[in-house]
């Protein structure tokens, strides 16, 4: 019964959902407009999280840039005929950069930023929700950089990421249709008589919450100018491993009178527990390169790896409760995604700008869930930047996110009410033979199956400011 019990909870957890293709791409709304390319561009402080090479070009003596995107997103789900859609909160992953000249040809800065995050709500009662109700999701990171132009044309730099998030998910444990079932079951076994159906609600429900312990890794990068037109630049993120060591879990119930004298006992054990997990962030390298055809125009180029095939597993263990820890498969794949963008000076003040990205999904369509609801996505933005002041820069960019979306994918999860009816209805045919047939035709699954089309659409409006002298 425990590990029936454990079985949908393999879903819950919270670091899982940092792996289905969640990885924020928004670190600067000058470059979101540009689909998001600039690993060999010179980007000044915001060279720290695309290439921290390219600060050390920078010819100020200090820059600072901030910046916020508003990432609203829609998935909808077509499952038996019938279309639901998510109520999501608007998630606002920011970025926030400095650097500053030591020499001429050294220079140092810092970055705070969401390389993750995610919110969504696909409602208490949707017939999915044995799988997910809702997500909300956010991880940090602050990252130190040193950039150094060995050459004129010649530049390297390394930085140090610290990371660390929190998780609050919510997920079904029963399906109404399987408590519907156990309830005559368990009125034969005990001589009573229970109401006919719960209705369309989750009988019960967990909430998870998390915070995870700072994770260490690192940014390195090199840029390198071939001539006034041409510019190649390389960088690497390395994986981070973000870990849940307390996790928190509490169980909530539809019906107090009905479903927790029924679930209650095994239930009720998650609220006095914790649980922890592990997750890699994955590496990301990216190789890039920019051409100036003329003066006024920027064209550039970036292919991106994103590491995901570290993520082949997702171990869950529970403190005093052995018994209960799981193994779930996820066994993603490297994923690439490519950035193509180009900038116009229309006049000295002025910057207009348009990009395109192209993100392959790493998701396992044998393992999908709705709770991430990943897929390869396409992703056209626009951007400007006008300057009311030569030091002063005003950035806005606008992408906007079409899924191509996912059909016919199945989820798998246990009936933790089937063991137990079962064996009740075993005893009950022991006792009374006549009754075996009967008894036979109201025998439970030991599994369910969620099989519908998935698709998600977004609109990311993003705004920064930057200061430099």
């Amino acid at each position: 019964m425990r590990r029936r019990i454990f079985s949908p909870l393999l879903l819950l957890t919270s670091m899982s959902v940092l792996a289905e293709g969640y990885q924020v791409n928004t670190f600067s709304p000058k470059q979101e407009g540009m689909g998001h390319v600039g690993v060999a561009m010179k980007l000044g402080a915001e060279s720290n999280i695309f290439n921290p090479a390219a600060v050390s070009f920078s010819g100020k003596t200090l820059e600072i840039s901030a910046g916020v995107s508003a990432i609203s997103a829609l998935a909808s789900c077509d499952y038996d005929g019938k279309k639901y859609e998510t109520d999501n909160g608007v998630s606002t992953p920011f970025n926030i950069s400095a650097a500053f000249r030591i020499y001429d040809n050294l220079y140092a800065g810092i970055s705070l930023y969401t390389p993750y995050g995610s919110s969504i709500n696909w409602g208490e009662n949707w017939p999915g929700a044995i799988l997910n109700q809702s997500v909300d999701l956010k991880v940090f990171t602050v990252q130190p950089t040193v950039s150094w132009r060995v050459l004129p044309n010649l530049g390297i730099g390394a930085g140090m990421m610290i990371g660390w998030g929190n998780v609050n998910l919510n997920k079904g444990l029963v399906t109404p249709e399987s408590f519907d079932r156990f309830l005559p079951i368990l009125g034969m076994a005990q001589n009573m008589q229970f109401p006919s159906t719960i209705g369309n609600v989750m009988p019960a429900s967990v909430n998870l919450t998390g915070d995870s312990q700072l994770a260490l890794g690192f940014n390195v990068g090199a840029i390198y100018d071939i001539d006034s037109r041409w510019t190649v630049g390389a960088s690497y993120r390395s994986k981070m491993s973000m870990k849940v060591k307390k996790g928190a879990a509490r169980v909530s119930y539809a019906n107090e009178a009905l479903s927790r004298p029924v679930l209650g006992e095994s239930l009720d054990l998650l609220n006095s527990t914790n649980f922890s997990a592990e997750m890699p962030c994955p590496y990301v390298l990216t190789f890039g390169v920019s051409y100036k055809p003329i003066e006024k125009l920027l064209l550039a180029f970036d292919a991106q790896l994103n590491g995901w095939s570290t993520y082949k597993t997702l171990d869950i263990e529970f403190d005093n409760l052995s018994d209960y820890d799981q193994h779930l498969t996820k066994d993603y794949k490297d994923s690439w995604t490519f950035h193509l963008g180009g900038q116009y000076a229309l006049t000295e003040r002025l910057d207009l700008r348009a990009g395109l990205m192209l993100d392959l999904s790493p998701v396992n369509d044998k393992y999908y869930n709705p709770e991430t609801p990943g897929m390869t996505k396409i992703e056209p933005s626009v951007g400007l930047s006008f300057r009311p002041l030569p030091q002063l820069s005003i950035d806005a960019a606008f992408m906007y996110v079409f899924g191509a979306g996912v059909n016919g994918v199945t989820n798998t999860y246990d009936n933790l009410l089937a063991g137990k009816g079962n064996a009740i209805l075993d005893k009950i045919s022991e006792a009374n033979p006549a009754l075996a047939p009967m008894v036979a035709g109201m025998k439970m699954p030991e599994t369910g199956e969620f099989k519908a089309d998935y698709k998600t659409r977004a609109i990311i409006p993003a705004i920064g400011i930057s200061y430099s002298f």
